[in-house]
């Protein structure tokens, strides 16, 4: 959308594709700005706002820390520690980023067959230290394998991890309302904004349901077409 936007507002627009600077700082830009809005649903509302703060949210869940209005309150230190470091991390970006750019383009030339098998080492490591439990890292190649075949199937693994995410944190808010309505559902639709709630959620989830037939059957033609 910042690559559109800049595209069509430039005076400069016929130079775009070749390398224009212009079409290089307007989605960077988007990019480092969504990057740090999207903490905004993910610590006042528990919503994460991207597959990264999913991750996030896990790892504050797992020290204890509960997502929520009350987080200022509760963590100011990790909240106000978070506004610090923004400042701090688009200074050092400015620094660091422009005499180190060859350094990083060359990193995108390492094989995959030495890349993978290290992050997927560290990613072990990183479970196993939570519970020192070889349960936890038979979980993280199950799942591993669970999200290749979702990219097999052409499938978005991030809704999943999202879901997982947010799952457990549904089911507590939801016990929790069914016990302060006396296990009245009709709670939920009873003021004008959850009912709207309600519909915008449905409308999504008929959304990315709709496309699954499709997506199936090119899956299954891409598979049974002669090698």
């Amino acid at each position: 959308m910042a690559y559109a936007l800049e595209k069509k507002i430039s005076p400069n627009r016929g130079k775009f594709g070749t390398g224009a600077i212009e079409g290089v700082v307007a989605p960077e830009s988007a990019n480092n700005a969504a990057a740090q809005t999207s903490f905004i649903p993910s610590l006042t509302l528990g919503i994460p706002g991207s597959p990264t703060m999913a991750l996030m949210l896990g790892a504050m869940m797992i020290h204890g820390i509960t997502p929520g209005p009350r987080i200022i309150d509760e963590h100011p230190q990790l909240f106000w520690g978070l506004v610090v470091s923004f400042l701090i991390g688009n200074l050092f970006l400015l620094i660091l980023n422009i005499p180190l750019i060859g350094l990083w383009v060359r990193l995108l030339k390492v094989p995959g067959e030495f890349l993978y098998p290290a992050t997927v080492a560290i990613i072990c490591i990183g479970a196993y230290s939570i519970n020192q439990s070889l349960f936890d890292i038979w979980s993280v190649l199950v799942f591993g394998l669970i999200g290749y075949a979702l990219r097999l199937w052409r499938f978005e693994p991030a809704p999943l991890l999202i879901g997982f995410v947010l799952g457990p944190m549904m089911e507590e808010y939801f016990r929790r309302t069914m016990l302060l309505s006396r296990g009245d559902a009709m709670v939920f639709i009873e003021r004008p904004g959850a009912v709207a709630i309600l519909l915008a959620g449905l409308l999504l989830f008929a959304g990315s349901v709709l496309p699954v037939g499709r997506i199936v059957a090119s899956a299954r033609r891409s598979f049974s077409q002669p090698r």
